[in-house]
């Protein structure tokens, strides 16, 4: 699903694709609160060739994919380990250009308790989103992605780095203040790294379109239940969230043909 922001508001859109291909985009916000329909049609393409496969690896791909795009770099769920700043490649040379020779944010952000992470400039408020961010701050912006990782990398010492989904879709929120966090935090990074702090970003808050929050979550996948028909009483994160407490994260099924009824 994309996403954006509209003041505090999260607004999603359904992206539905004819393989590889962008179609029509259905503003999903507008059936919460309404019966849903998912059938899947037992196939599954790569997202990153087309091609038709069996399982997905990483988010939607074939296992060749995974093992060879740039999207499943090392660096990508390791910040640290990016070189490019360097001139060196760990995958491909031109794509880590792109996205990771540019300016990162390191961010807090509260799911159910407070963790730390690292995005791409351009991916905010995407990134918040996506993970289910109630409150984020931004505490360090850095001109390439190694650096952003190293912050994170010190700071997880202190602080996790982890969703912890199901308290996230509960909204069972822990307590403490971001600005609170931020302020004993940037005293333990490294002396070289401190020239990329910020200290006086603004706190940002996020709505989500969500009717009621389950107590309990079960998850399910379309692999074992292939045909979805329930009311649908609010999405947060990348997770469908339905009147009995069942969720389905939408991302975890890219690749997937469904035919969606709302």
């Amino acid at each position: 699903m994309r996403s954006s922001l509209v003041g505090d508001d999260v607004q999603y859109e359904f992206v539905l694709y004819n393989n590889l291909e962008p179609g029509e985009l259905l503003p999903m916000n507008e059936v919460v609160g309404k019966k849903i329909v998912l059938e899947f049609q037992h196939v599954i393409n790569c997202v990153v060739t087309g091609e038709k496969i069996k399982k997905t690896y990483g988010e939607g791909m074939s296992y060749e994919a995974y093992m060879n795009s740039p999207m499943a770099v090392e660096s990508v769920l390791r910040p640290e380990l990016s070189q490019i700043h360097e001139g060196i490649a760990l995958r491909d040379e031109e794509w880590e250009r792109k996205h990771h020779l540019q300016p990162h944010y390191v961010y807090l952000s509260k799911t159910a308790g407070i963790k730390v992470g690292v995005t791409r400039k351009t991916q905010v408020p995407t990134r918040w989103i996506d993970q289910g961010a109630v409150e984020a701050l931004i505490i360090a912006e850095t001109p390439y992605r190694q650096a952003a990782g190293l912050i994170e990398v010190a700071l997880k010492d202190y602080i996790s780095d982890k969703t912890n989904w199901r308290k996230m879709l509960t909204n069972d929120l822990m307590p403490g203040e971001l600005e609170e966090a931020r302020e004993y935090l940037l005293e333990n990074v490294p002396n070289d790294l401190q020239k990329f702090l910020k200290n006086d970003e603004p706190l940002r808050h996020l709505h989500f379109p969500v009717l009621e929050y389950p107590e309990k979550v079960k998850s399910m996948k379309l692999d074992s239940t292939p045909i979805i028909e329930k009311k649908l009483v609010g999405i947060k994160g990348q997770y469908l969230i339905f009147e009995d407490g069942t969720v389905i994260n939408i991302r975890s099924h890219a690749g997937y043909l469904v035919n969606l009824y709302a």
